[in-house]
């Protein structure tokens, strides 16, 4: 019996590609490059600030260059966190049908807290949240299950009462090594080549509202 349910941030329970995809774009063109198409950057906004530097500038993490371009990127991006971050549709629906189950849902990601909780505090989530896990809560990040194992303490559950829903590869990956559920949001920020089937989760959602269906399908 389910009695919690985990969210990955980043293109699982908000949409925060559209305010990171601007960040990046801010940094290129200070830097004299060409912004470049909202729809090549969303696939990258789930791996992190990191990834959206290698991806726009092509640059390694050794290059001398790439960390204050991903300092310029984050302190960006902080200052805008919630101009166009909103939930994903329907994700609102979601959590007001879990909360009237009584069911317990928290926040699992590798995010660090700064941006983390000013992000989720910016939407008014916060308080609904039965936990918040960031990236630099603890030493480990996903896909080590430390962060999972964690959030199971948090809200007073067992990893058998509890499902994580992420949309990339590591999401699913650290809830095996949990030994946890898992389904895949495949409205989030999956690139082409990604191969979800292969990455064994217990389900896959189309959209938000597929979670209750896959609950009630599991009751």
């Amino acid at each position: 019996m389910l009695k919690t349910i985990l969210f990955d941030l980043d293109g699982t329970l908000l949409d925060t590609a559209p305010d990171l995809a601007a960040a990046l774009n801010k940094v290129l063109v200070e830097n004299q490059r060409d912004a470049l198409p909202f729809e090549t950057i969303r696939p990258w906004v789930s791996h992190g600030g990191p990834a959206l530097i290698g991806y726009g500038f092509e640059l390694e993490p050794e290059h001398p260059d790439f960390e204050p371009l991903r300092s310029r990127l984050l302190e960006i991006y902080r200052a805008n966190i919630a101009k166009e971050t909103r939930l994903f549709p329907g994700m609102d629906d979601v959590l007001n049908e879990l909360e009237a189950r009584q069911l317990k849902w928290g926040v699992v990601t590798n995010k660090p807290a700064w941006l983390t909780e000013p992000l989720l505090e910016e939407l008014d989530l916060h308080n609904r949240c039965a936990c918040i896990v960031s990236g630099d809560t603890l030493k480990e990040r996903k896909p080590h299950p430390a962060p999972l194992l964690h959030a199971c303490n948090l809200t007073g559950s067992q990893v058998d009462e509890c499902l994580y829903v992420g949309d990339a590869e590591r999401d699913i990956e650290a809830a095996k090594n949990a030994q946890m559920k898992s389904v895949v949001a495949l409205f989030g920020y999956l690139a082409e080549s990604d191969s979800p089937n292969d990455w064994q989760a217990d389900g896959m959602l189309e959209q938000p509202a597929d979670l209750l269906n896959w609950l009630v399908a599991r009751a």
